[in-house]
């Protein structure tokens, strides 16, 4: 069993930073890939970023060029460093950590980032 807990979200102006941390407790010798997903109000939870255990990373167009996915595996962390924030990249985000069995998978609780001015 994996636990995921998020931290780093809060308010930022368009054009500021943010970054997003998801520490992993409990074994993740299974883990296949870890991932941030959003969910803006009224809109479909969408994939933002995904790193793999071999370290390969995907992100969505919006996302490419701002945003950054890592991880820190002595920590079990996974990061999002978010720059360039636009008002439409408002939205709950989680992570997502996804097992070698595609019936095990593990979600954040969510973190709530706002960007506005």
């Amino acid at each position: 069993q994996v636990q995921l807990v998020e931290s780093g979200g809060g308010w930022v102006q368009p054009g500021g930073s943010l970054r997003l941390s998801c520490a992993a407790s409990g074994s993740s010798s299974s883990i296949y890939a870890r991932a941030w997903y959003r969910q803006a109000p009224g809109n479909q939870r969408e994939l933002v970023a995904t790193i793999t255990s071999a370290g390969y990373t995907n992100y969505a167009n919006s996302v490419k060029g701002r945003f950054t996915i890592s991880r820190d595996n002595a920590k079990n962390t996974v990061y999002l460093q978010m720059n360039s924030l636009k008002p439409e990249d408002t939205a709950v985000y989680y992570c997502h950590y996804s097992t070698y069995n595609p019936g095990i998978n593990y979600w954040g609780q969510g973190a709530q980032v706002t960007v506005s001015s």
